[in-house]
């Protein structure tokens, strides 16, 4: 099932909360090329989507897919669980998870404050792409009382050996503020984390 098809039917049939999750994915794929298709699936042999992956949309970096549960579409938090997965499809597209992954292999004892940063520019990533949705500014601070995103949430087939990262929810949601502030791609250079080849990227 197409990527578009399968979101205009959630929108039919859960009303205008799917708006968020449609146009976010809508808004991506204008700016960038290669945006992975959205699966509704449950099924741990989909990239191992099995019981150890909680979260309800996954980005599996394997077959260049998004992997949404049943339901999570019709979500409140359902526009920002898709930009923020979409981020980490910009960056998995476009180089700079390789780039990070190379620093983080070299710097092992600094792992965590590189993922860190990479993780600051997926959450500006994903506030761009709400800015050039059209979407309300949405502040991550009054949306979650705990930081979300924690968990394995993208990688390779298995996804349960995603990296978990947690930067706390205040720098989450001032780096997504910044994004939709902003609206430019540009505004998402993280400390060495470089933002060029996303920039290059555009369409």
């Amino acid at each position: 099932m197409s990527t578009r098809f399968l979101l205009i039917l959630a929108l039919s049939a859960a009303g205008s909360a799917q708006a968020d999750p449609v146009a976010v994915h809508d808004a991506a794929t204008r700016l960038f090329p290669d945006m992975p298709e959205v699966v509704e699936t449950a099924a741990p042999d989909r990239c191992g989507l099995d019981q150890t992956v909680s979260a309800p949309m996954v980005h599996c970096t394997s077959d260049n897919t998004i992997l949404v549960r049943p339901g999570a579409l019709s979500a409140p938090d359902a526009g920002y669980r898709m930009a923020h997965v979409l981020g980490h499809a910009i960056q998995v597209r476009h180089g700079i998870a390789d780039i990070a992954l190379r620093e983080i292999r070299r710097r092992r004892d600094e792992e965590a404050a590189l993922r860190g940063l990479v993780t600051r520019q997926v959450e500006c990533l994903a506030g761009v792409l709400f800015a050039e949705a059209g979407l309300p500014a949405t502040d991550l601070a009054t949306l979650y009382a705990e930081e979300p995103h924690t968990g394995s949430h993208w990688g390779r087939d298995p996804l349960r050996r995603g990296p978990q990262v947690s930067i706390g929810l205040a720098p989450r949601a001032e780096w997504f503020s910044r994004g939709q502030a902003e609206g430019e791609v540009a505004a998402c250079a993280v400390g060495e984390i470089p933002v060029a080849p996303l920039i290059d990227a555009l369409r």
